[in-house]
């Protein structure tokens, strides 16, 4: 199986960064990677902007693709990996989905800051219009300067209300790459589960049944972020994953940009996998 990997980067190390944790973590699977820059040239004011200047820009843009593309063979390790470059003058959300669609793209890989970042936020602005936005494949998040560490385990928090559908198959083939262990956090609220919850944990149970996996108990004490951020630390979890619902957990979480409010965000990677209706 060729796993197909859009990386969209504006050249700036956080966006490498996540570029080389894509490398380690396919490292022994075969893998076309696309470096993707969106360009549109957008003027506040009036003045006149001559087109020479905008096609210098975007040969520079097309340049520095090259040299991301040229730096990341010099780092795979794998003969089965390609590369390929794609610039568009298009939004970036217009131009991510289009390249999904147009290279039947399985996951999406970014870092959570752009090159401007301000470090009071967790998450850029074009991180959180694709998380909101971009719901054709997954997106595996990856904080600066992260040192990358083999996921061996995976977090993944669910309140067992939602029935589980083709959501969980990426956690899945997650966790078949390093044979990972799949860590069930719920918060639980209630001393007992409701018959749908019982149901869909009886399900959830069986679909894991062929992979290493244990289920968590956490009683809900405050903020479930705070229960998320001890229950990473407390199991040394690699990789958070989480199923972005429409009005759950996740949207609560990109609603508030402090990094103080989700910090441990900053720390392990995120894989948000969308729910398809």
């Amino acid at each position: 199986m060729r796993h197909h990997i859009l990386i969209p980067t504006d050249f700036s190390e956080n966006a490498w960064s996540a570029a080389q944790y894509a490398l380690k973590l396919y490292a022994k699977k075969p893998c076309t990677f696309y470096f993707l820059h969106a360009w549109t040239f957008t003027s506040g004011s009036r003045t006149y902007v001559s087109p020479s200047y905008i096609d210098t820009i975007q040969e520079k843009a097309k340049e520095q693709l090259t040299e991301v593309k040229e730096r990341a063979l010099k780092n795979s390790t794998n003969s089965d990996h390609k590369f390929e470059t794609l610039f568009r003058l298009d939004p970036l959300l217009d131009a991510i989905k289009s390249v999904i669609e147009e290279h039947s793209i399985d996951q999406i890989v970014m870092g959570t800051k752009g090159a401007t970042g301000a470090k009071e936020f967790l998450f850029g602005s074009n991180t959180v219009s694709v998380i909101d936005k971009v719901r054709l494949c997954p997106l595996l998040l990856i904080p600066s300067n992260f040192e990358y560490v083999a996921p061996n385990k995976i977090g993944f928090p669910t309140d067992f209300n939602r029935e589980y559908g083709d959501e969980l198959q990426p956690i899945k083939n997650l966790a078949a790459l390093y044979n990972s262990s799949i860590k069930v956090l719920h918060i639980n609220s209630t001393d007992e589960l409701t018959e749908k919850q019982n149901v869909n944990m009886d399900f959830l149970k069986t679909n894991l049944r062929d992979y290493q996996h244990s289920f968590n108990w956490v009683p809900e004490k405050g903020k479930k972020e705070d229960a998320i951020e001890s229950f990473i630390e407390e199991n040394n979890i690699n990789i958070l994953t989480m199923i972005n619902y429409e009005h759950g957990i996740i949207e609560d979480f990109i609603k508030e940009p402090v990094i103080k409010r989700i910090g441990y965000h900053s720390d392990i990677p995120f894989f948000v996998i969308p729910h398809k209706n």
